[in-house]
């Protein structure tokens, strides 16, 4: 299937069904192709290397680590970065550690003006603009680390089945490293589950329509318990303003 009709059901799918998979050679597909050379992907990689610990896990875990960063989008203008502040969520959305304010290191602006990044938000954005129509959007995008190991198992969802309060959400596998399980599982609002699948490779992707779905990811675990592993995604919500 070429580009533009695979372009087509995707968003056909996502319509549909409320999520959508795709395997990443697919999503390379549409893609500029300087987004996805060596040379942007490595550094874009890379970044996830070294973040701070999410100190907010209300269950103790010291597993995650995060970066994130705040962009807003008006229609007819580009994407552009908001000013550091909080993420918040309700305990309505997020009953473990929502209901505070959480204060997390900003994306490195290197990495969010790099070419990896700017493609992925141009394309999540012209995406769910088929679905919603041309709005103004505000996006938070997400780096993500989950480490599994002799520590103990990593939770890429710890409050479990959940919706994030927003209208889309893209979730991009970035890197796996030496772990196994972490399937995600979309549930409708009655609880039925509508499908399963594993981002395994890089740029494997989840597209959900959180008004719709509900997501979550199972525990990830070590192939080898003696290493330390690993499970790096990115992750940008859309809502409406």
């Amino acid at each position: 299937m070429d580009a533009i009709n695979q372009r087509r059901h995707l968003g056909h799918h996502l319509h549909t069904n409320g999520f959508a998979f795709l395997e990443g050679p697919a999503f390379d597909a549409m893609l500029p192709p300087e987004a996805i050379a060596p040379t942007a992907w490595d550094s874009f990689a890379t970044s996830w290397n070294g973040m701070p610990l999410d100190t907010y896990m209300a269950d103790g875990g010291r597993y995650r680590r995060r970066r994130f960063g705040v962009f807003t989008a008006t229609p007819g203008d580009i994407i552009r970065r908001a000013p550091h502040q909080p993420h918040y969520q309700t305990r309505d959305y997020n009953s473990l550690n929502g209901g505070i304010e959480r204060w997390f290191e900003p994306i490195n602006p290197t990495i969010a003006d790099g070419l990896s990044f700017q493609a992925l938000l141009g394309f999540t954005r012209s995406l769910f603009e088929e679905q919603a129509g041309i709005v103004p959007w505000h996006i938070e995008a997400h780096q993500f680390r989950i480490e599994t190991g002799p520590q103990g198992t990593g939770q890429p969802t710890p409050e479990g089945m959940h919706r994030d309060g927003v209208d889309f959400v893209l979730v991009l596998m970035v890197q796996r490293t030496n772990i196994e399980q972490g399937t995600t599982t979309i549930h409708d609002l009655n609880g039925t589950t509508l499908g399963s699948f594993t981002l395994t490779h890089p740029r494997d992707a989840a597209l959900v329509d959180d008004r719709r779905v509900f997501h979550g990811v199972t525990p990830v675990t070590p192939i080898n318990p003696a290493t330390q592993a690993h499970r790096d995604v990115l992750v940008l919500t859309y809502r409406k303003v």
